[in-house]
């Protein structure tokens, strides 16, 4: 009977703790389920109709195209996505998870250069019943992290798992900045763009890109919670100061015979200065052929890396990166084997560093037409409207001035781009992607000067010429007589467009 007794009591203690565990068991099951809940229902579909400026015709815009992303609720009733999702937008609309109602959306801020934006939804229902997702910390390597979008092929939401497989600087697709970002193995396809990437419920990434070209498969890229944070931080009084710049160039100095030439020691390592450019917070401080060894506690190793962690390398251009407008970085270099240390003011970063500006967007094209012929300031937006493989289809000569810095002189380059065919300038029609050194003998510095030389005119003719010296010459008489009926000719509606002039 005892031990009747005891065998019963142990069945029944059994009973109670599963039934406990099963109690515990189901309730951390459906805690979990509602967080992964949330995390969906804060995964939000964007759709976008997209007009960008055509830089052959820049008074025209292409045929609108309608286009998705995705994006996730972020606290401040803000919705993060990708910049390149919602650039050129004329129309923005987001749509919850199994909601099938589109919501009216607008940007409130983007930042090209990281290819991330922040929009919003006015209607106070929207967000009633979501859960802000907060910014996580960047994952450890060959952690696996979970990509949440609304890629084609369908309209529910998708949910994929992938492996940290590599974080370092890679040039950014959407803007061509070069920035830190992580490399994933999860499948990403169109639409996924602007997602989350998640670990432990939290944001550690947004996707941003695939792997291009056909040489990778499963690979996929996506901006870091440093990034993130960033432009966070940036937006918080609406004005995009991306990411600053201390106005030096440099190259890898891992050759022994060029670190004892620039007098490093034993030991020493860091990049050379090739260049410093004026008006910049590094000049009147650094010189070419001195070697930048450190930024605030990063050491720069030979390569031009520093180390965020023990597994973790990256272009010392990420030590700057993490700085806004105003901060002080502490810089120690060295000339001729003396070291030195320095303190620059982080500053924004000058839009000409190069005579080709980077790709733009949400901006309306600057153009110029005198005699017929069509002239434009050179930029990447008119180099990619030579197609996806703008790099060999793009004229040589255009795509060359992209490795030339500019100077105080010339800060700016000016293309012929087409010739309107007409009496005025007869003999030219077939010219065209013609760059122009000069007017009337005087060098061209950039597109406002060129445009006030041609309206202060008192020349009989206006003579185009090249750096080679071939020369375009127009009847400034001629010119003006004739450009109305060009433009009617051609069905273009001004002469110029509205922003013509740039700022010195």
């Amino acid at each position: 009977m005892k031990n009747y007794s005891i065998s019963l009591i142990s069945r029944k203690s059994l009973s109670t703790i599963c039934a406990v565990a099963l109690g515990f068991f189901t309730s951390m099951c459906a805690a979990q389920d509602s967080v992964l809940r949330d995390i969906e229902n804060s995964v939000i579909k964007i759709y976008t109709t997209q007009a960008a400026p055509d830089y052959f015709t820049p008074w025209r815009l292409l045929t609108p195209r309608q286009s998705s992303g995705s994006g996730s609720v972020i606290a401040g009733n803000q919705i993060l996505t990708n910049a390149h999702v919602v650039a050129n937008a004329s129309y923005v609309q987001a749509q919850k998870h199994n909601d099938p109602q589109r919501y009216l959306a607008r940007v409130t801020f983007v930042s090209h250069e990281a290819d991330l934006a922040i929009i919003t939804v006015d209607d106070p229902s929207f967000f009633s019943d979501l859960q802000p997702l907060s910014i996580g910390l960047l994952p450890e390597p060959l952690q696996e992290v979970s990509v949440y979008g609304y890629p084609i092929g369908g309209k529910s939401l998708s949910i994929t798992k992938g492996i940290l497989s590599r974080v370092e600087q890679q040039i950014y697709a959407h803007a061509g900045a070069f920035l830190l970002a992580g490399q994933i193995d999860a499948a990403i396809n169109p639409g996924n763009s602007g997602g989350p990437v998640i670990v432990d419920n939290q944001i550690v990434g947004v996707v941003m890109q695939a792997s291009s070209g056909g040489r990778a498969e499963n690979l996929g890229y996506f901006v870091p919670p440093s990034i993130i944070q960033h432009v966070l931080k940036d937006s918080t009084d609406g004005v995009n100061d991306g990411f600053p710049d201390l106005g030096f160039r440099t190259q890898a100095l891992d050759s022994p015979a060029a670190k004892t030439a620039y007098g490093l020691k034993e030991g020493q390592n860091g990049v050379l200065v090739i260049k410093v450019f004026e008006n910049s917070p590094a000049a009147g401080i650094f010189q070419e052929n001195d070697v930048i060894l450190s930024i605030d506690d990063f050491d720069i190793a030979e390569d031009g890396t520093i180390r965020l962690s023990e597994d973790l390398l990256t272009d010392y251009k990420h030590s700057i990166d993490m700085h806004h407008m105003g901060e002080e970085i502490l810089v120690r270099y060295s000339r001729d084997g003396v070291e030195n240390s320095v303190s620059l003011q982080a500053e924004k970063a000058q839009d000409n560093y190069s005579l080709v500006k980077g790709e733009q967007f949400d901006k309306i094209p600057q153009y110029y037409i005198y005699g017929g012929v069509l002239f434009v300031p050179l930029n990447m937006n008119l180099i990619k409207r030579w197609g996806n493989d703008w790099s060999r289809s793009a004229p040589v000569s255009l795509l060359q001035m992209r490795n030339e810095w500019s100077t105080p002189d010339r800060k700016e380059v000016v293309v012929a781009l087409q010739v309107l065919a007409a009496d005025v300038n007869l003999g030219y029609h077939d010219w065209r992607n013609w760059v122009v050194d000069s007017v009337n003998g005087s060098p061209i510095k950039n597109f406002k000067q060129f445009t006030d030389m041609l309206e202060e005119n008192s020349e009989e003719n206006v003579v185009f010429e090249n750096k080679n010296g071939y020369q375009m010459v127009i009847n400034h008489h001629r010119a003006m007589e004739s450009e109305s009926d060009i433009l009617k000719q051609y069905r273009i509606p001004a002469a110029h467009s509205q922003e013509f002039i740039n700022e010195d």
